[in-house]
């Protein structure tokens, strides 16, 4: 438990996500966290807060100034461990954005920079504060819902148009971003996967690149999944379908939750389906059931949730909501879906993070993406995808 009554925070990268989360921080929604300092390699993204901080082009410099207790790295995906691991080895307590690496690989590199415990360590996977999926994470760890058989999630409200991936040229390449819809959107789904079913065994998928629009990266995905007690799991993204779908259904021995359009319903077994399978003498019949709604908000505090919990976690010792190791569970997933993909296979977990990244490496090699991944992207307001949570 630290001594001090607020930690002084570093933003670095000044896109989207670094602008909305010194916004949230100027509004007072974080409470005993203060910005101190800023850095983008943009100098003309500066501009606006020379006034205010200490301002950087250089994250080393901004590490090592003395002006700050902890940094945010917002940066694009690559930078996210090399930064990262920059900032834990000089004693500051780090959040990363999702994902926090681009590959497997690169994960366990970040991850093994953090040897200092008393530095805290997290990741922006603010969908964990929704309160739907943290009452069905309590529902599936108390035992009601039984052994889990089948887990469905068809995501595609991520719809982008051609616009948003031709904004900056790092979006939507193999060497700017490393990946699409699984790297950049659904981190936050793969996420939860993780958090509330476990990982699986073997995923199986089937990415399609440049589906719906003009970039060299997967925009569409379907892939299966095998879990270790025999549970299988279908999940569905895309970010060019419109309407879109934010259904999750999770069945188990003991009924089933359907959370869609931020409601819960959840249809409770009196009897378990096993049993009643093997006692039941009618060949029609059906176990009793009861079918609950259960009232929950849509959206939890989302990143001034996370930013909340990194601070008390800094000044109070409480415990992370996100711890970032856990972070590599979502790149691991993500990643495994491609690999399946390019190379036809089922590929059982854990994923060999050396062979992924020489795929990736290749792909980068022999990309041919016209786009200059040093473009600056314009900043955008970021409320128009919250509608995802």
């Amino acid at each position: 438990m630290s001594t001090k009554t607020e930690v002084r925070l570093g933003v670095i990268g000044l896109g989207n996500m670094g602008s909305e989360h010194i916004r949230n921080i100027e509004a007072g929604k974080v409470a005993r966290l203060r910005v101190t300092a800023v850095c983008d390699i943009v100098p003309e993204k500066l501009e606006r807060y020379k006034d205010k901080y200490k301002c950087f082009t250089s994250s080393e410099e901004l590490i090592r100034s003395g002006e700050v207790d902890a940094v945010i790295v917002a940066t694009p995906h690559y930078f996210h461990t090399t930064i990262g691991i920059d900032a834990l080895n000089n004693g500051l307590h780090t959040i990363v954005e999702k994902p926090i690496s681009v590959h497997k690989a690169d994960a366990e590199r970040l991850i093994a920079a953090h040897t200092n415990k008393d530095v805290v360590f997290s990741a922006m996977f603010n969908q964990r504060t929704d309160p739907h999926y943290i009452k069905l994470r309590e529902i599936i760890q108390s035992g009601k819902l039984g052994k889990l058989t089948r887990i469905n999630w068809i995501i595609t409200n991520w719809y982008r148009t051609q616009a948003y991936y031709d904004n900056g040229g790092w979006r939507a390449t193999w060497k700017g971003e490393g990946g699409g819809v699984l790297l950049n959107q659904c981190p936050h789904q793969l996420d939860l996967m993780q958090w509330l079913f476990g990982m699986p065994k073997s995923v199986r998928a089937y990415c399609k690149i440049g589906n719906f629009h003009n970039i060299e990266v997967e925009d569409t995905v379907t892939a299966y999944l095998e879990y270790p007690n025999g549970a299988t799991g279908v999940f569905i993204t895309t970010t060019g379908e419109t309407p879109g779908t934010n259904r999750l259904e999770v069945c188990g021995e003991y009924g089933k939750i359907v959370i869609e359009d931020g409601t819960i319903k959840w249809t409770t077994n009196l009897v378990g389906q096993e049993e009643f399978i093997k006692t039941c003498p009618n060949g029609f019949a059906t176990p009793e059931h009861w079918n609950i709604d259960i009232p929950c908000h849509s959206s939890g505090p989302q990143h001034v949730g996370i930013l909340n919990n990194f601070v008390e976690a800094v000044l109070d010792g409480k415990p992370l909501l996100a711890p970032a190791e856990e972070g590599i569970n979502s790149v691991e997933l993500g990643t495994s879906m491609l690999y399946s993909s390019f190379n036809d296979v089922t590929v059982q977990l854990p994923l060999d993070g050396e062979k992924y990244e020489a795929m990736l490496m290749d792909l980068i090699k022999n990309s041919k993406s016209t786009k200059d991944v040093n473009q600056v992207a314009k900043v955008v307001q970021m409320s128009g995808s919250y509608q995802n949570a």
